[in-house]
């Protein structure tokens, strides 16, 4: 670094106390790395600030020339050494810059800002700044014989600079400058040149820019928090500082703002605090044939993921042999034996056509993510065990039938390649029966290696398919399972029929309180056209009161085991919000749970679902039956489509945190609960907002709406008797399947019946 020419030896510079700083300013070289705004991967300038820590006290004290800093042989060395080779990321050229300037230049230590000016389109730029020291270094890694991964420490920080966004915080533009404090990096396996998704630039702005975008703001503060939150639960940063100005915001100043900075342990203290729900313990009936009696009857609690299992990693699952639905669950209860994974998310399902060998039945595809402390390796030849053990045939024609079929797509977002194992994996682009179910729980994960998201990967092969076969059809069908069978959600609009076996019904109670006679009006539903049976045992009409559990069991069971004696083949759904009755339900031959609290009344109803693994209705309540019509203010906006989405997202993110399959689970907006007549119309206009919108906690999800009979139906028809509401309910059913219903729960299904199969023929194209 001097006119001297120092060699390795000469530790005199090394050994004086490095107060001092040599600084070279906005060099600009043009270089390679990564892709541009428009992901382009083109020559671009780059412009570089070191900072060289020294000691200049030699120089200073004897103005002597070989002691003084020669800043051209500094300039040259890193311009020279930047523009002759290509980078995947700027931490990689910064990296490599320090390393360069240690050895080269001798530098006891240095500080390499760099940034890049077109690296995002509503960005001024973006970058890294990181401090290293020779001590940071092995022998090896500086002089380039040894691969040298990218350690971060707890002072180096990933910036962007004013990154202008269209939210409108009191009716004017805003300027964010982020810094992303990565922290020490111990990830196993760690390649040189490589960008976690937690510090890529492009991966944050994006996943800020879509959430903030879809917002809105009434204070500065909340904003800047709303950003920190996205950043550190969404995108996984470990801290982060938000710095937010409104360029106009005072006439005589050139901008005024909030700063903040928040980091994991801010937010998880705030939840804790601000959580409300409790997990007390269900009431758990004792009578005989009926409670859990002994503790190897009591449902299984899932509790937290354990902090070792660190590594965040989605696979993908296939069957097309046996029973394909039991055959993915059974794998996904494999994965989690031992203390090594926990399934934390599934997809849906998607039946598919077979690929690459055609001559064989159709596939069920879906994808999960897991948390596990198992390396790569590890974790494939667990994979592997599993398919043995399930009957997988290694030595038969590739991509041929197999009763499963486990891929690692992604593990965190690292890139590995050897005889066995490639990830990310290779041929995951080209298939849409890969990113169709991983685009549900991973749409907005960025691929390590091709610089897109798996939402946009998917929408490029669409749109190649559509090229290459203009109007052609995928022939891919989200499906879930029902009684052994797999239901195509797109095929038909299910019919659930309504059999109460209660005494108070607000239509038709009284009418099937025996087993007998409900068992043979359950026949005359199927007959009539039902796809699925619905039984319950408590009314939950306005104002009805509530029956004690061992009277709701006393109604249901006997009825579930009498049809199931005379070998009633129709699915069966158990009406109520007691995980008793819905586990005793689910033993005596039920197939489906419909919770009208969608889990809230009865703490242990996710435990019930998770264990049986059976498909689930969620239905939006507020209170109870004596309480819920009290209940109605939905706030000054009245924005009870809004208020729907957020409380059963809410519900859904608690049952697939207790281990429910995202595709057994089936919303129900409750209209008639907690709604007035007006707020029940408005549920049916707007349900493609609610169950379609992709800002909706509920988008992708199949739906179930019960208007049958209800009371805004005789209100508008001022038809007191709820028995001769049918017209009114075949208007609402048609308007439920022009939003998207899924299924329709209905009491006269006979008329109902061709009102839904013309609906259908009209919207379900």
């Amino acid at each position: 670094m001097s006119a001297a020419e120092h060699t390795k030896d000469d530790t005199s510079v090394v050994d004086m106390p490095m107060h001092d700083k040599i600084c070279i300013r906005d060099l600009t070289v043009r270089n390679i790395i990564g892709v541009d705004a428009w992901e382009r991967s083109k020559r671009q300038p780059i412009i570089i600030n070191l900072t060289v820590y020294t000691s200049v006290s030699q120089a200073g004290d004897t103005d002597h020339l070989p002691y003084s800093i020669h800043y051209g042989v500094l300039c040259k060395t890193v311009e020279a050494h930047s523009e002759k080779s290509e980078f995947r990321s700027v931490e990689a050229l910064a990296d490599s810059i320090a390393r360069v300037v240690i050895s080269k230049c001798h530098a006891p230590k240095i500080t390499v800002r760099i940034d890049k000016p077109r690296a995002l389109l509503h960005a001024a730029s973006a970058g890294v700044e990181i401090t290293r020291s020779r001590s940071d270094y092995t022998e090896g890694e500086l002089t380039g014989t040894v691969p040298c991964p990218i350690r971060f420490n707890h002072h180096d920080i990933i910036f962007v600079k004013d990154l202008k966004l269209s939210c409108i915080i009191g009716e004017q533009l805003v300027v964010l400058n982020l810094q992303i404090y990565p922290g020490m990096d111990d990830t196993p396996d760690r390649k040189a040149d490589y960008v976690s998704s937690t510090h890529n630039y492009r991966t944050i702005v994006r996943t800020i820019t879509k959430y903030i975008e879809a917002s809105s703001y009434k204070t500065v503060e909340a904003f800047v928090t709303s950003v920190a939150r996205i950043a550190i639960e969404k995108c996984h940063v470990s801290k982060i500082t938000v710095k937010m100005e409104k360029p106009s915001a005072i006439v005589f100043a050139g901008s005024a703002g909030v700063e903040i900075t928040r980091d994991r342990a801010f937010f998880a203290s705030a939840a804790a605090a601000n959580k409300t729900h409790t997990r007390g313990a269900s009431s758990i009936s004792t009578i005989p044939g009926f409670g859990h009696t002994s503790a190897g009857n009591a449902i299984p609690k899932r509790g937290p993921v354990p902090a070792h299992l660190s590594h965040e990693v989605f696979l993908a699952l296939g069957s097309n042999l046996g029973d394909s639905a039991a055959n993915l669950t059974n794998a996904l209860k494999m994965l989690e034996q031992g203390d090594h994974v926990r399934v934390v998310d599934t997809s849906f399902l998607y039946e598919t056509p077979p690929m690459y060998v055609t001559d064989q039945p159709p596939f069920l595809n879906a994808a999960c993510k897991v948390k596990t402390d198992l390396a790569p390796l590890e974790l494939l030849k667990k994979i592997k065990d599993i398919e043995a053990e399930m009957g997988r045939d290694f030595n038969t024609i590739r991509n041929g039938p197999r009763p499963i079929d486990i891929d690692i797509l992604l593990y965190d977002s690292i890139e590995y390649k050897d005889d066995t194992l490639t990830i990310p994996h290779i041929a995951m682009q080209e298939r849409e029966f890969v990113l169709r179910p991983l685009c549900d729980i991973a749409k907005d994960v960025e691929h390590p290696k091709l610089y897109r998201h798996i939402s946009q990967l998917l929408s490029q092969l669409l749109l190649k398919q559509e090229e290459a076969s203009p109007g052609s059809d995928s022939n891919i069908h989200k499906s879930f399972p029902l009684r052994q069978k797999i239901v195509h959600w797109d095929a038909k609009t299910l019919i659930m029929g309504i059999l109460n076996t209660t005494p108070d019904s607000f239509s038709d109670g009284g009418d099937y309180s025996t087993a007998e006679a409900a068992a043979l009006r359950a026949q005359q539903l199927v007959d009539d056209g039902a796809d699925i049976i619905d039984i319950g045992g408590m009314s939950t009409r306005p104002n009805s009161e509530e029956i004690s559990e061992e009277e709701e069991l006393r109604r249901v069971i006997p009825v579930i085991q009498l049809l199931r004696a005379r070998g009633f083949e129709a699915p069966i759904s158990v009406d109520t919000f007691r995980a008793v009755v819905a586990d005793k339900s689910i033993e005596a031959g039920a197939d489906l749970i419909n919770d009208v609290s969608a889990g809230k009344r009865d703490p242990a109803m996710f435990s019930v679902m998770a264990k049986w693994n059976v498909p689930v209705c969620l239905m939006h309540m507020r209170g109870d039956s004596k309480t819920m019509m009290t209940q109605t203010n939905y706030g000054e906006k009245n924005d009870v489509i809004g208020e729907i989405g957020r409380d059963l997202g809410k519900s859904i993110q608690r049952a697939i945190a207790a281990g429910v399959h995202r595709w057994n689970i089936i919303p129900d907006p409750g209209i008639g609960f907690a709604k007035d007549s007006e707020q029940s119309l408005q549920v049916l206009r707007r349900l493609p907002e609610l169950m379609q919108a992709e800002s909706s906690p509920l988008a992708g999800y199949p739906s179930l709406v019960g208007p049958s009979r209800k009371a805004f139906i005789g209100q508008l028809t001022q038809q007191p008797d709820a028995t001769k509401r049918a017209w009114g309910t075949a208007a609402a059913c048609t308007a439920s399947v022009a939003g998207g219903a899924g299924i329709v729960r209905v009491h006269d299904v006979k008329e109902i019946r061709d009102v839904i199969k013309v609906a259908d023929a009209i919207w379900r194209v």
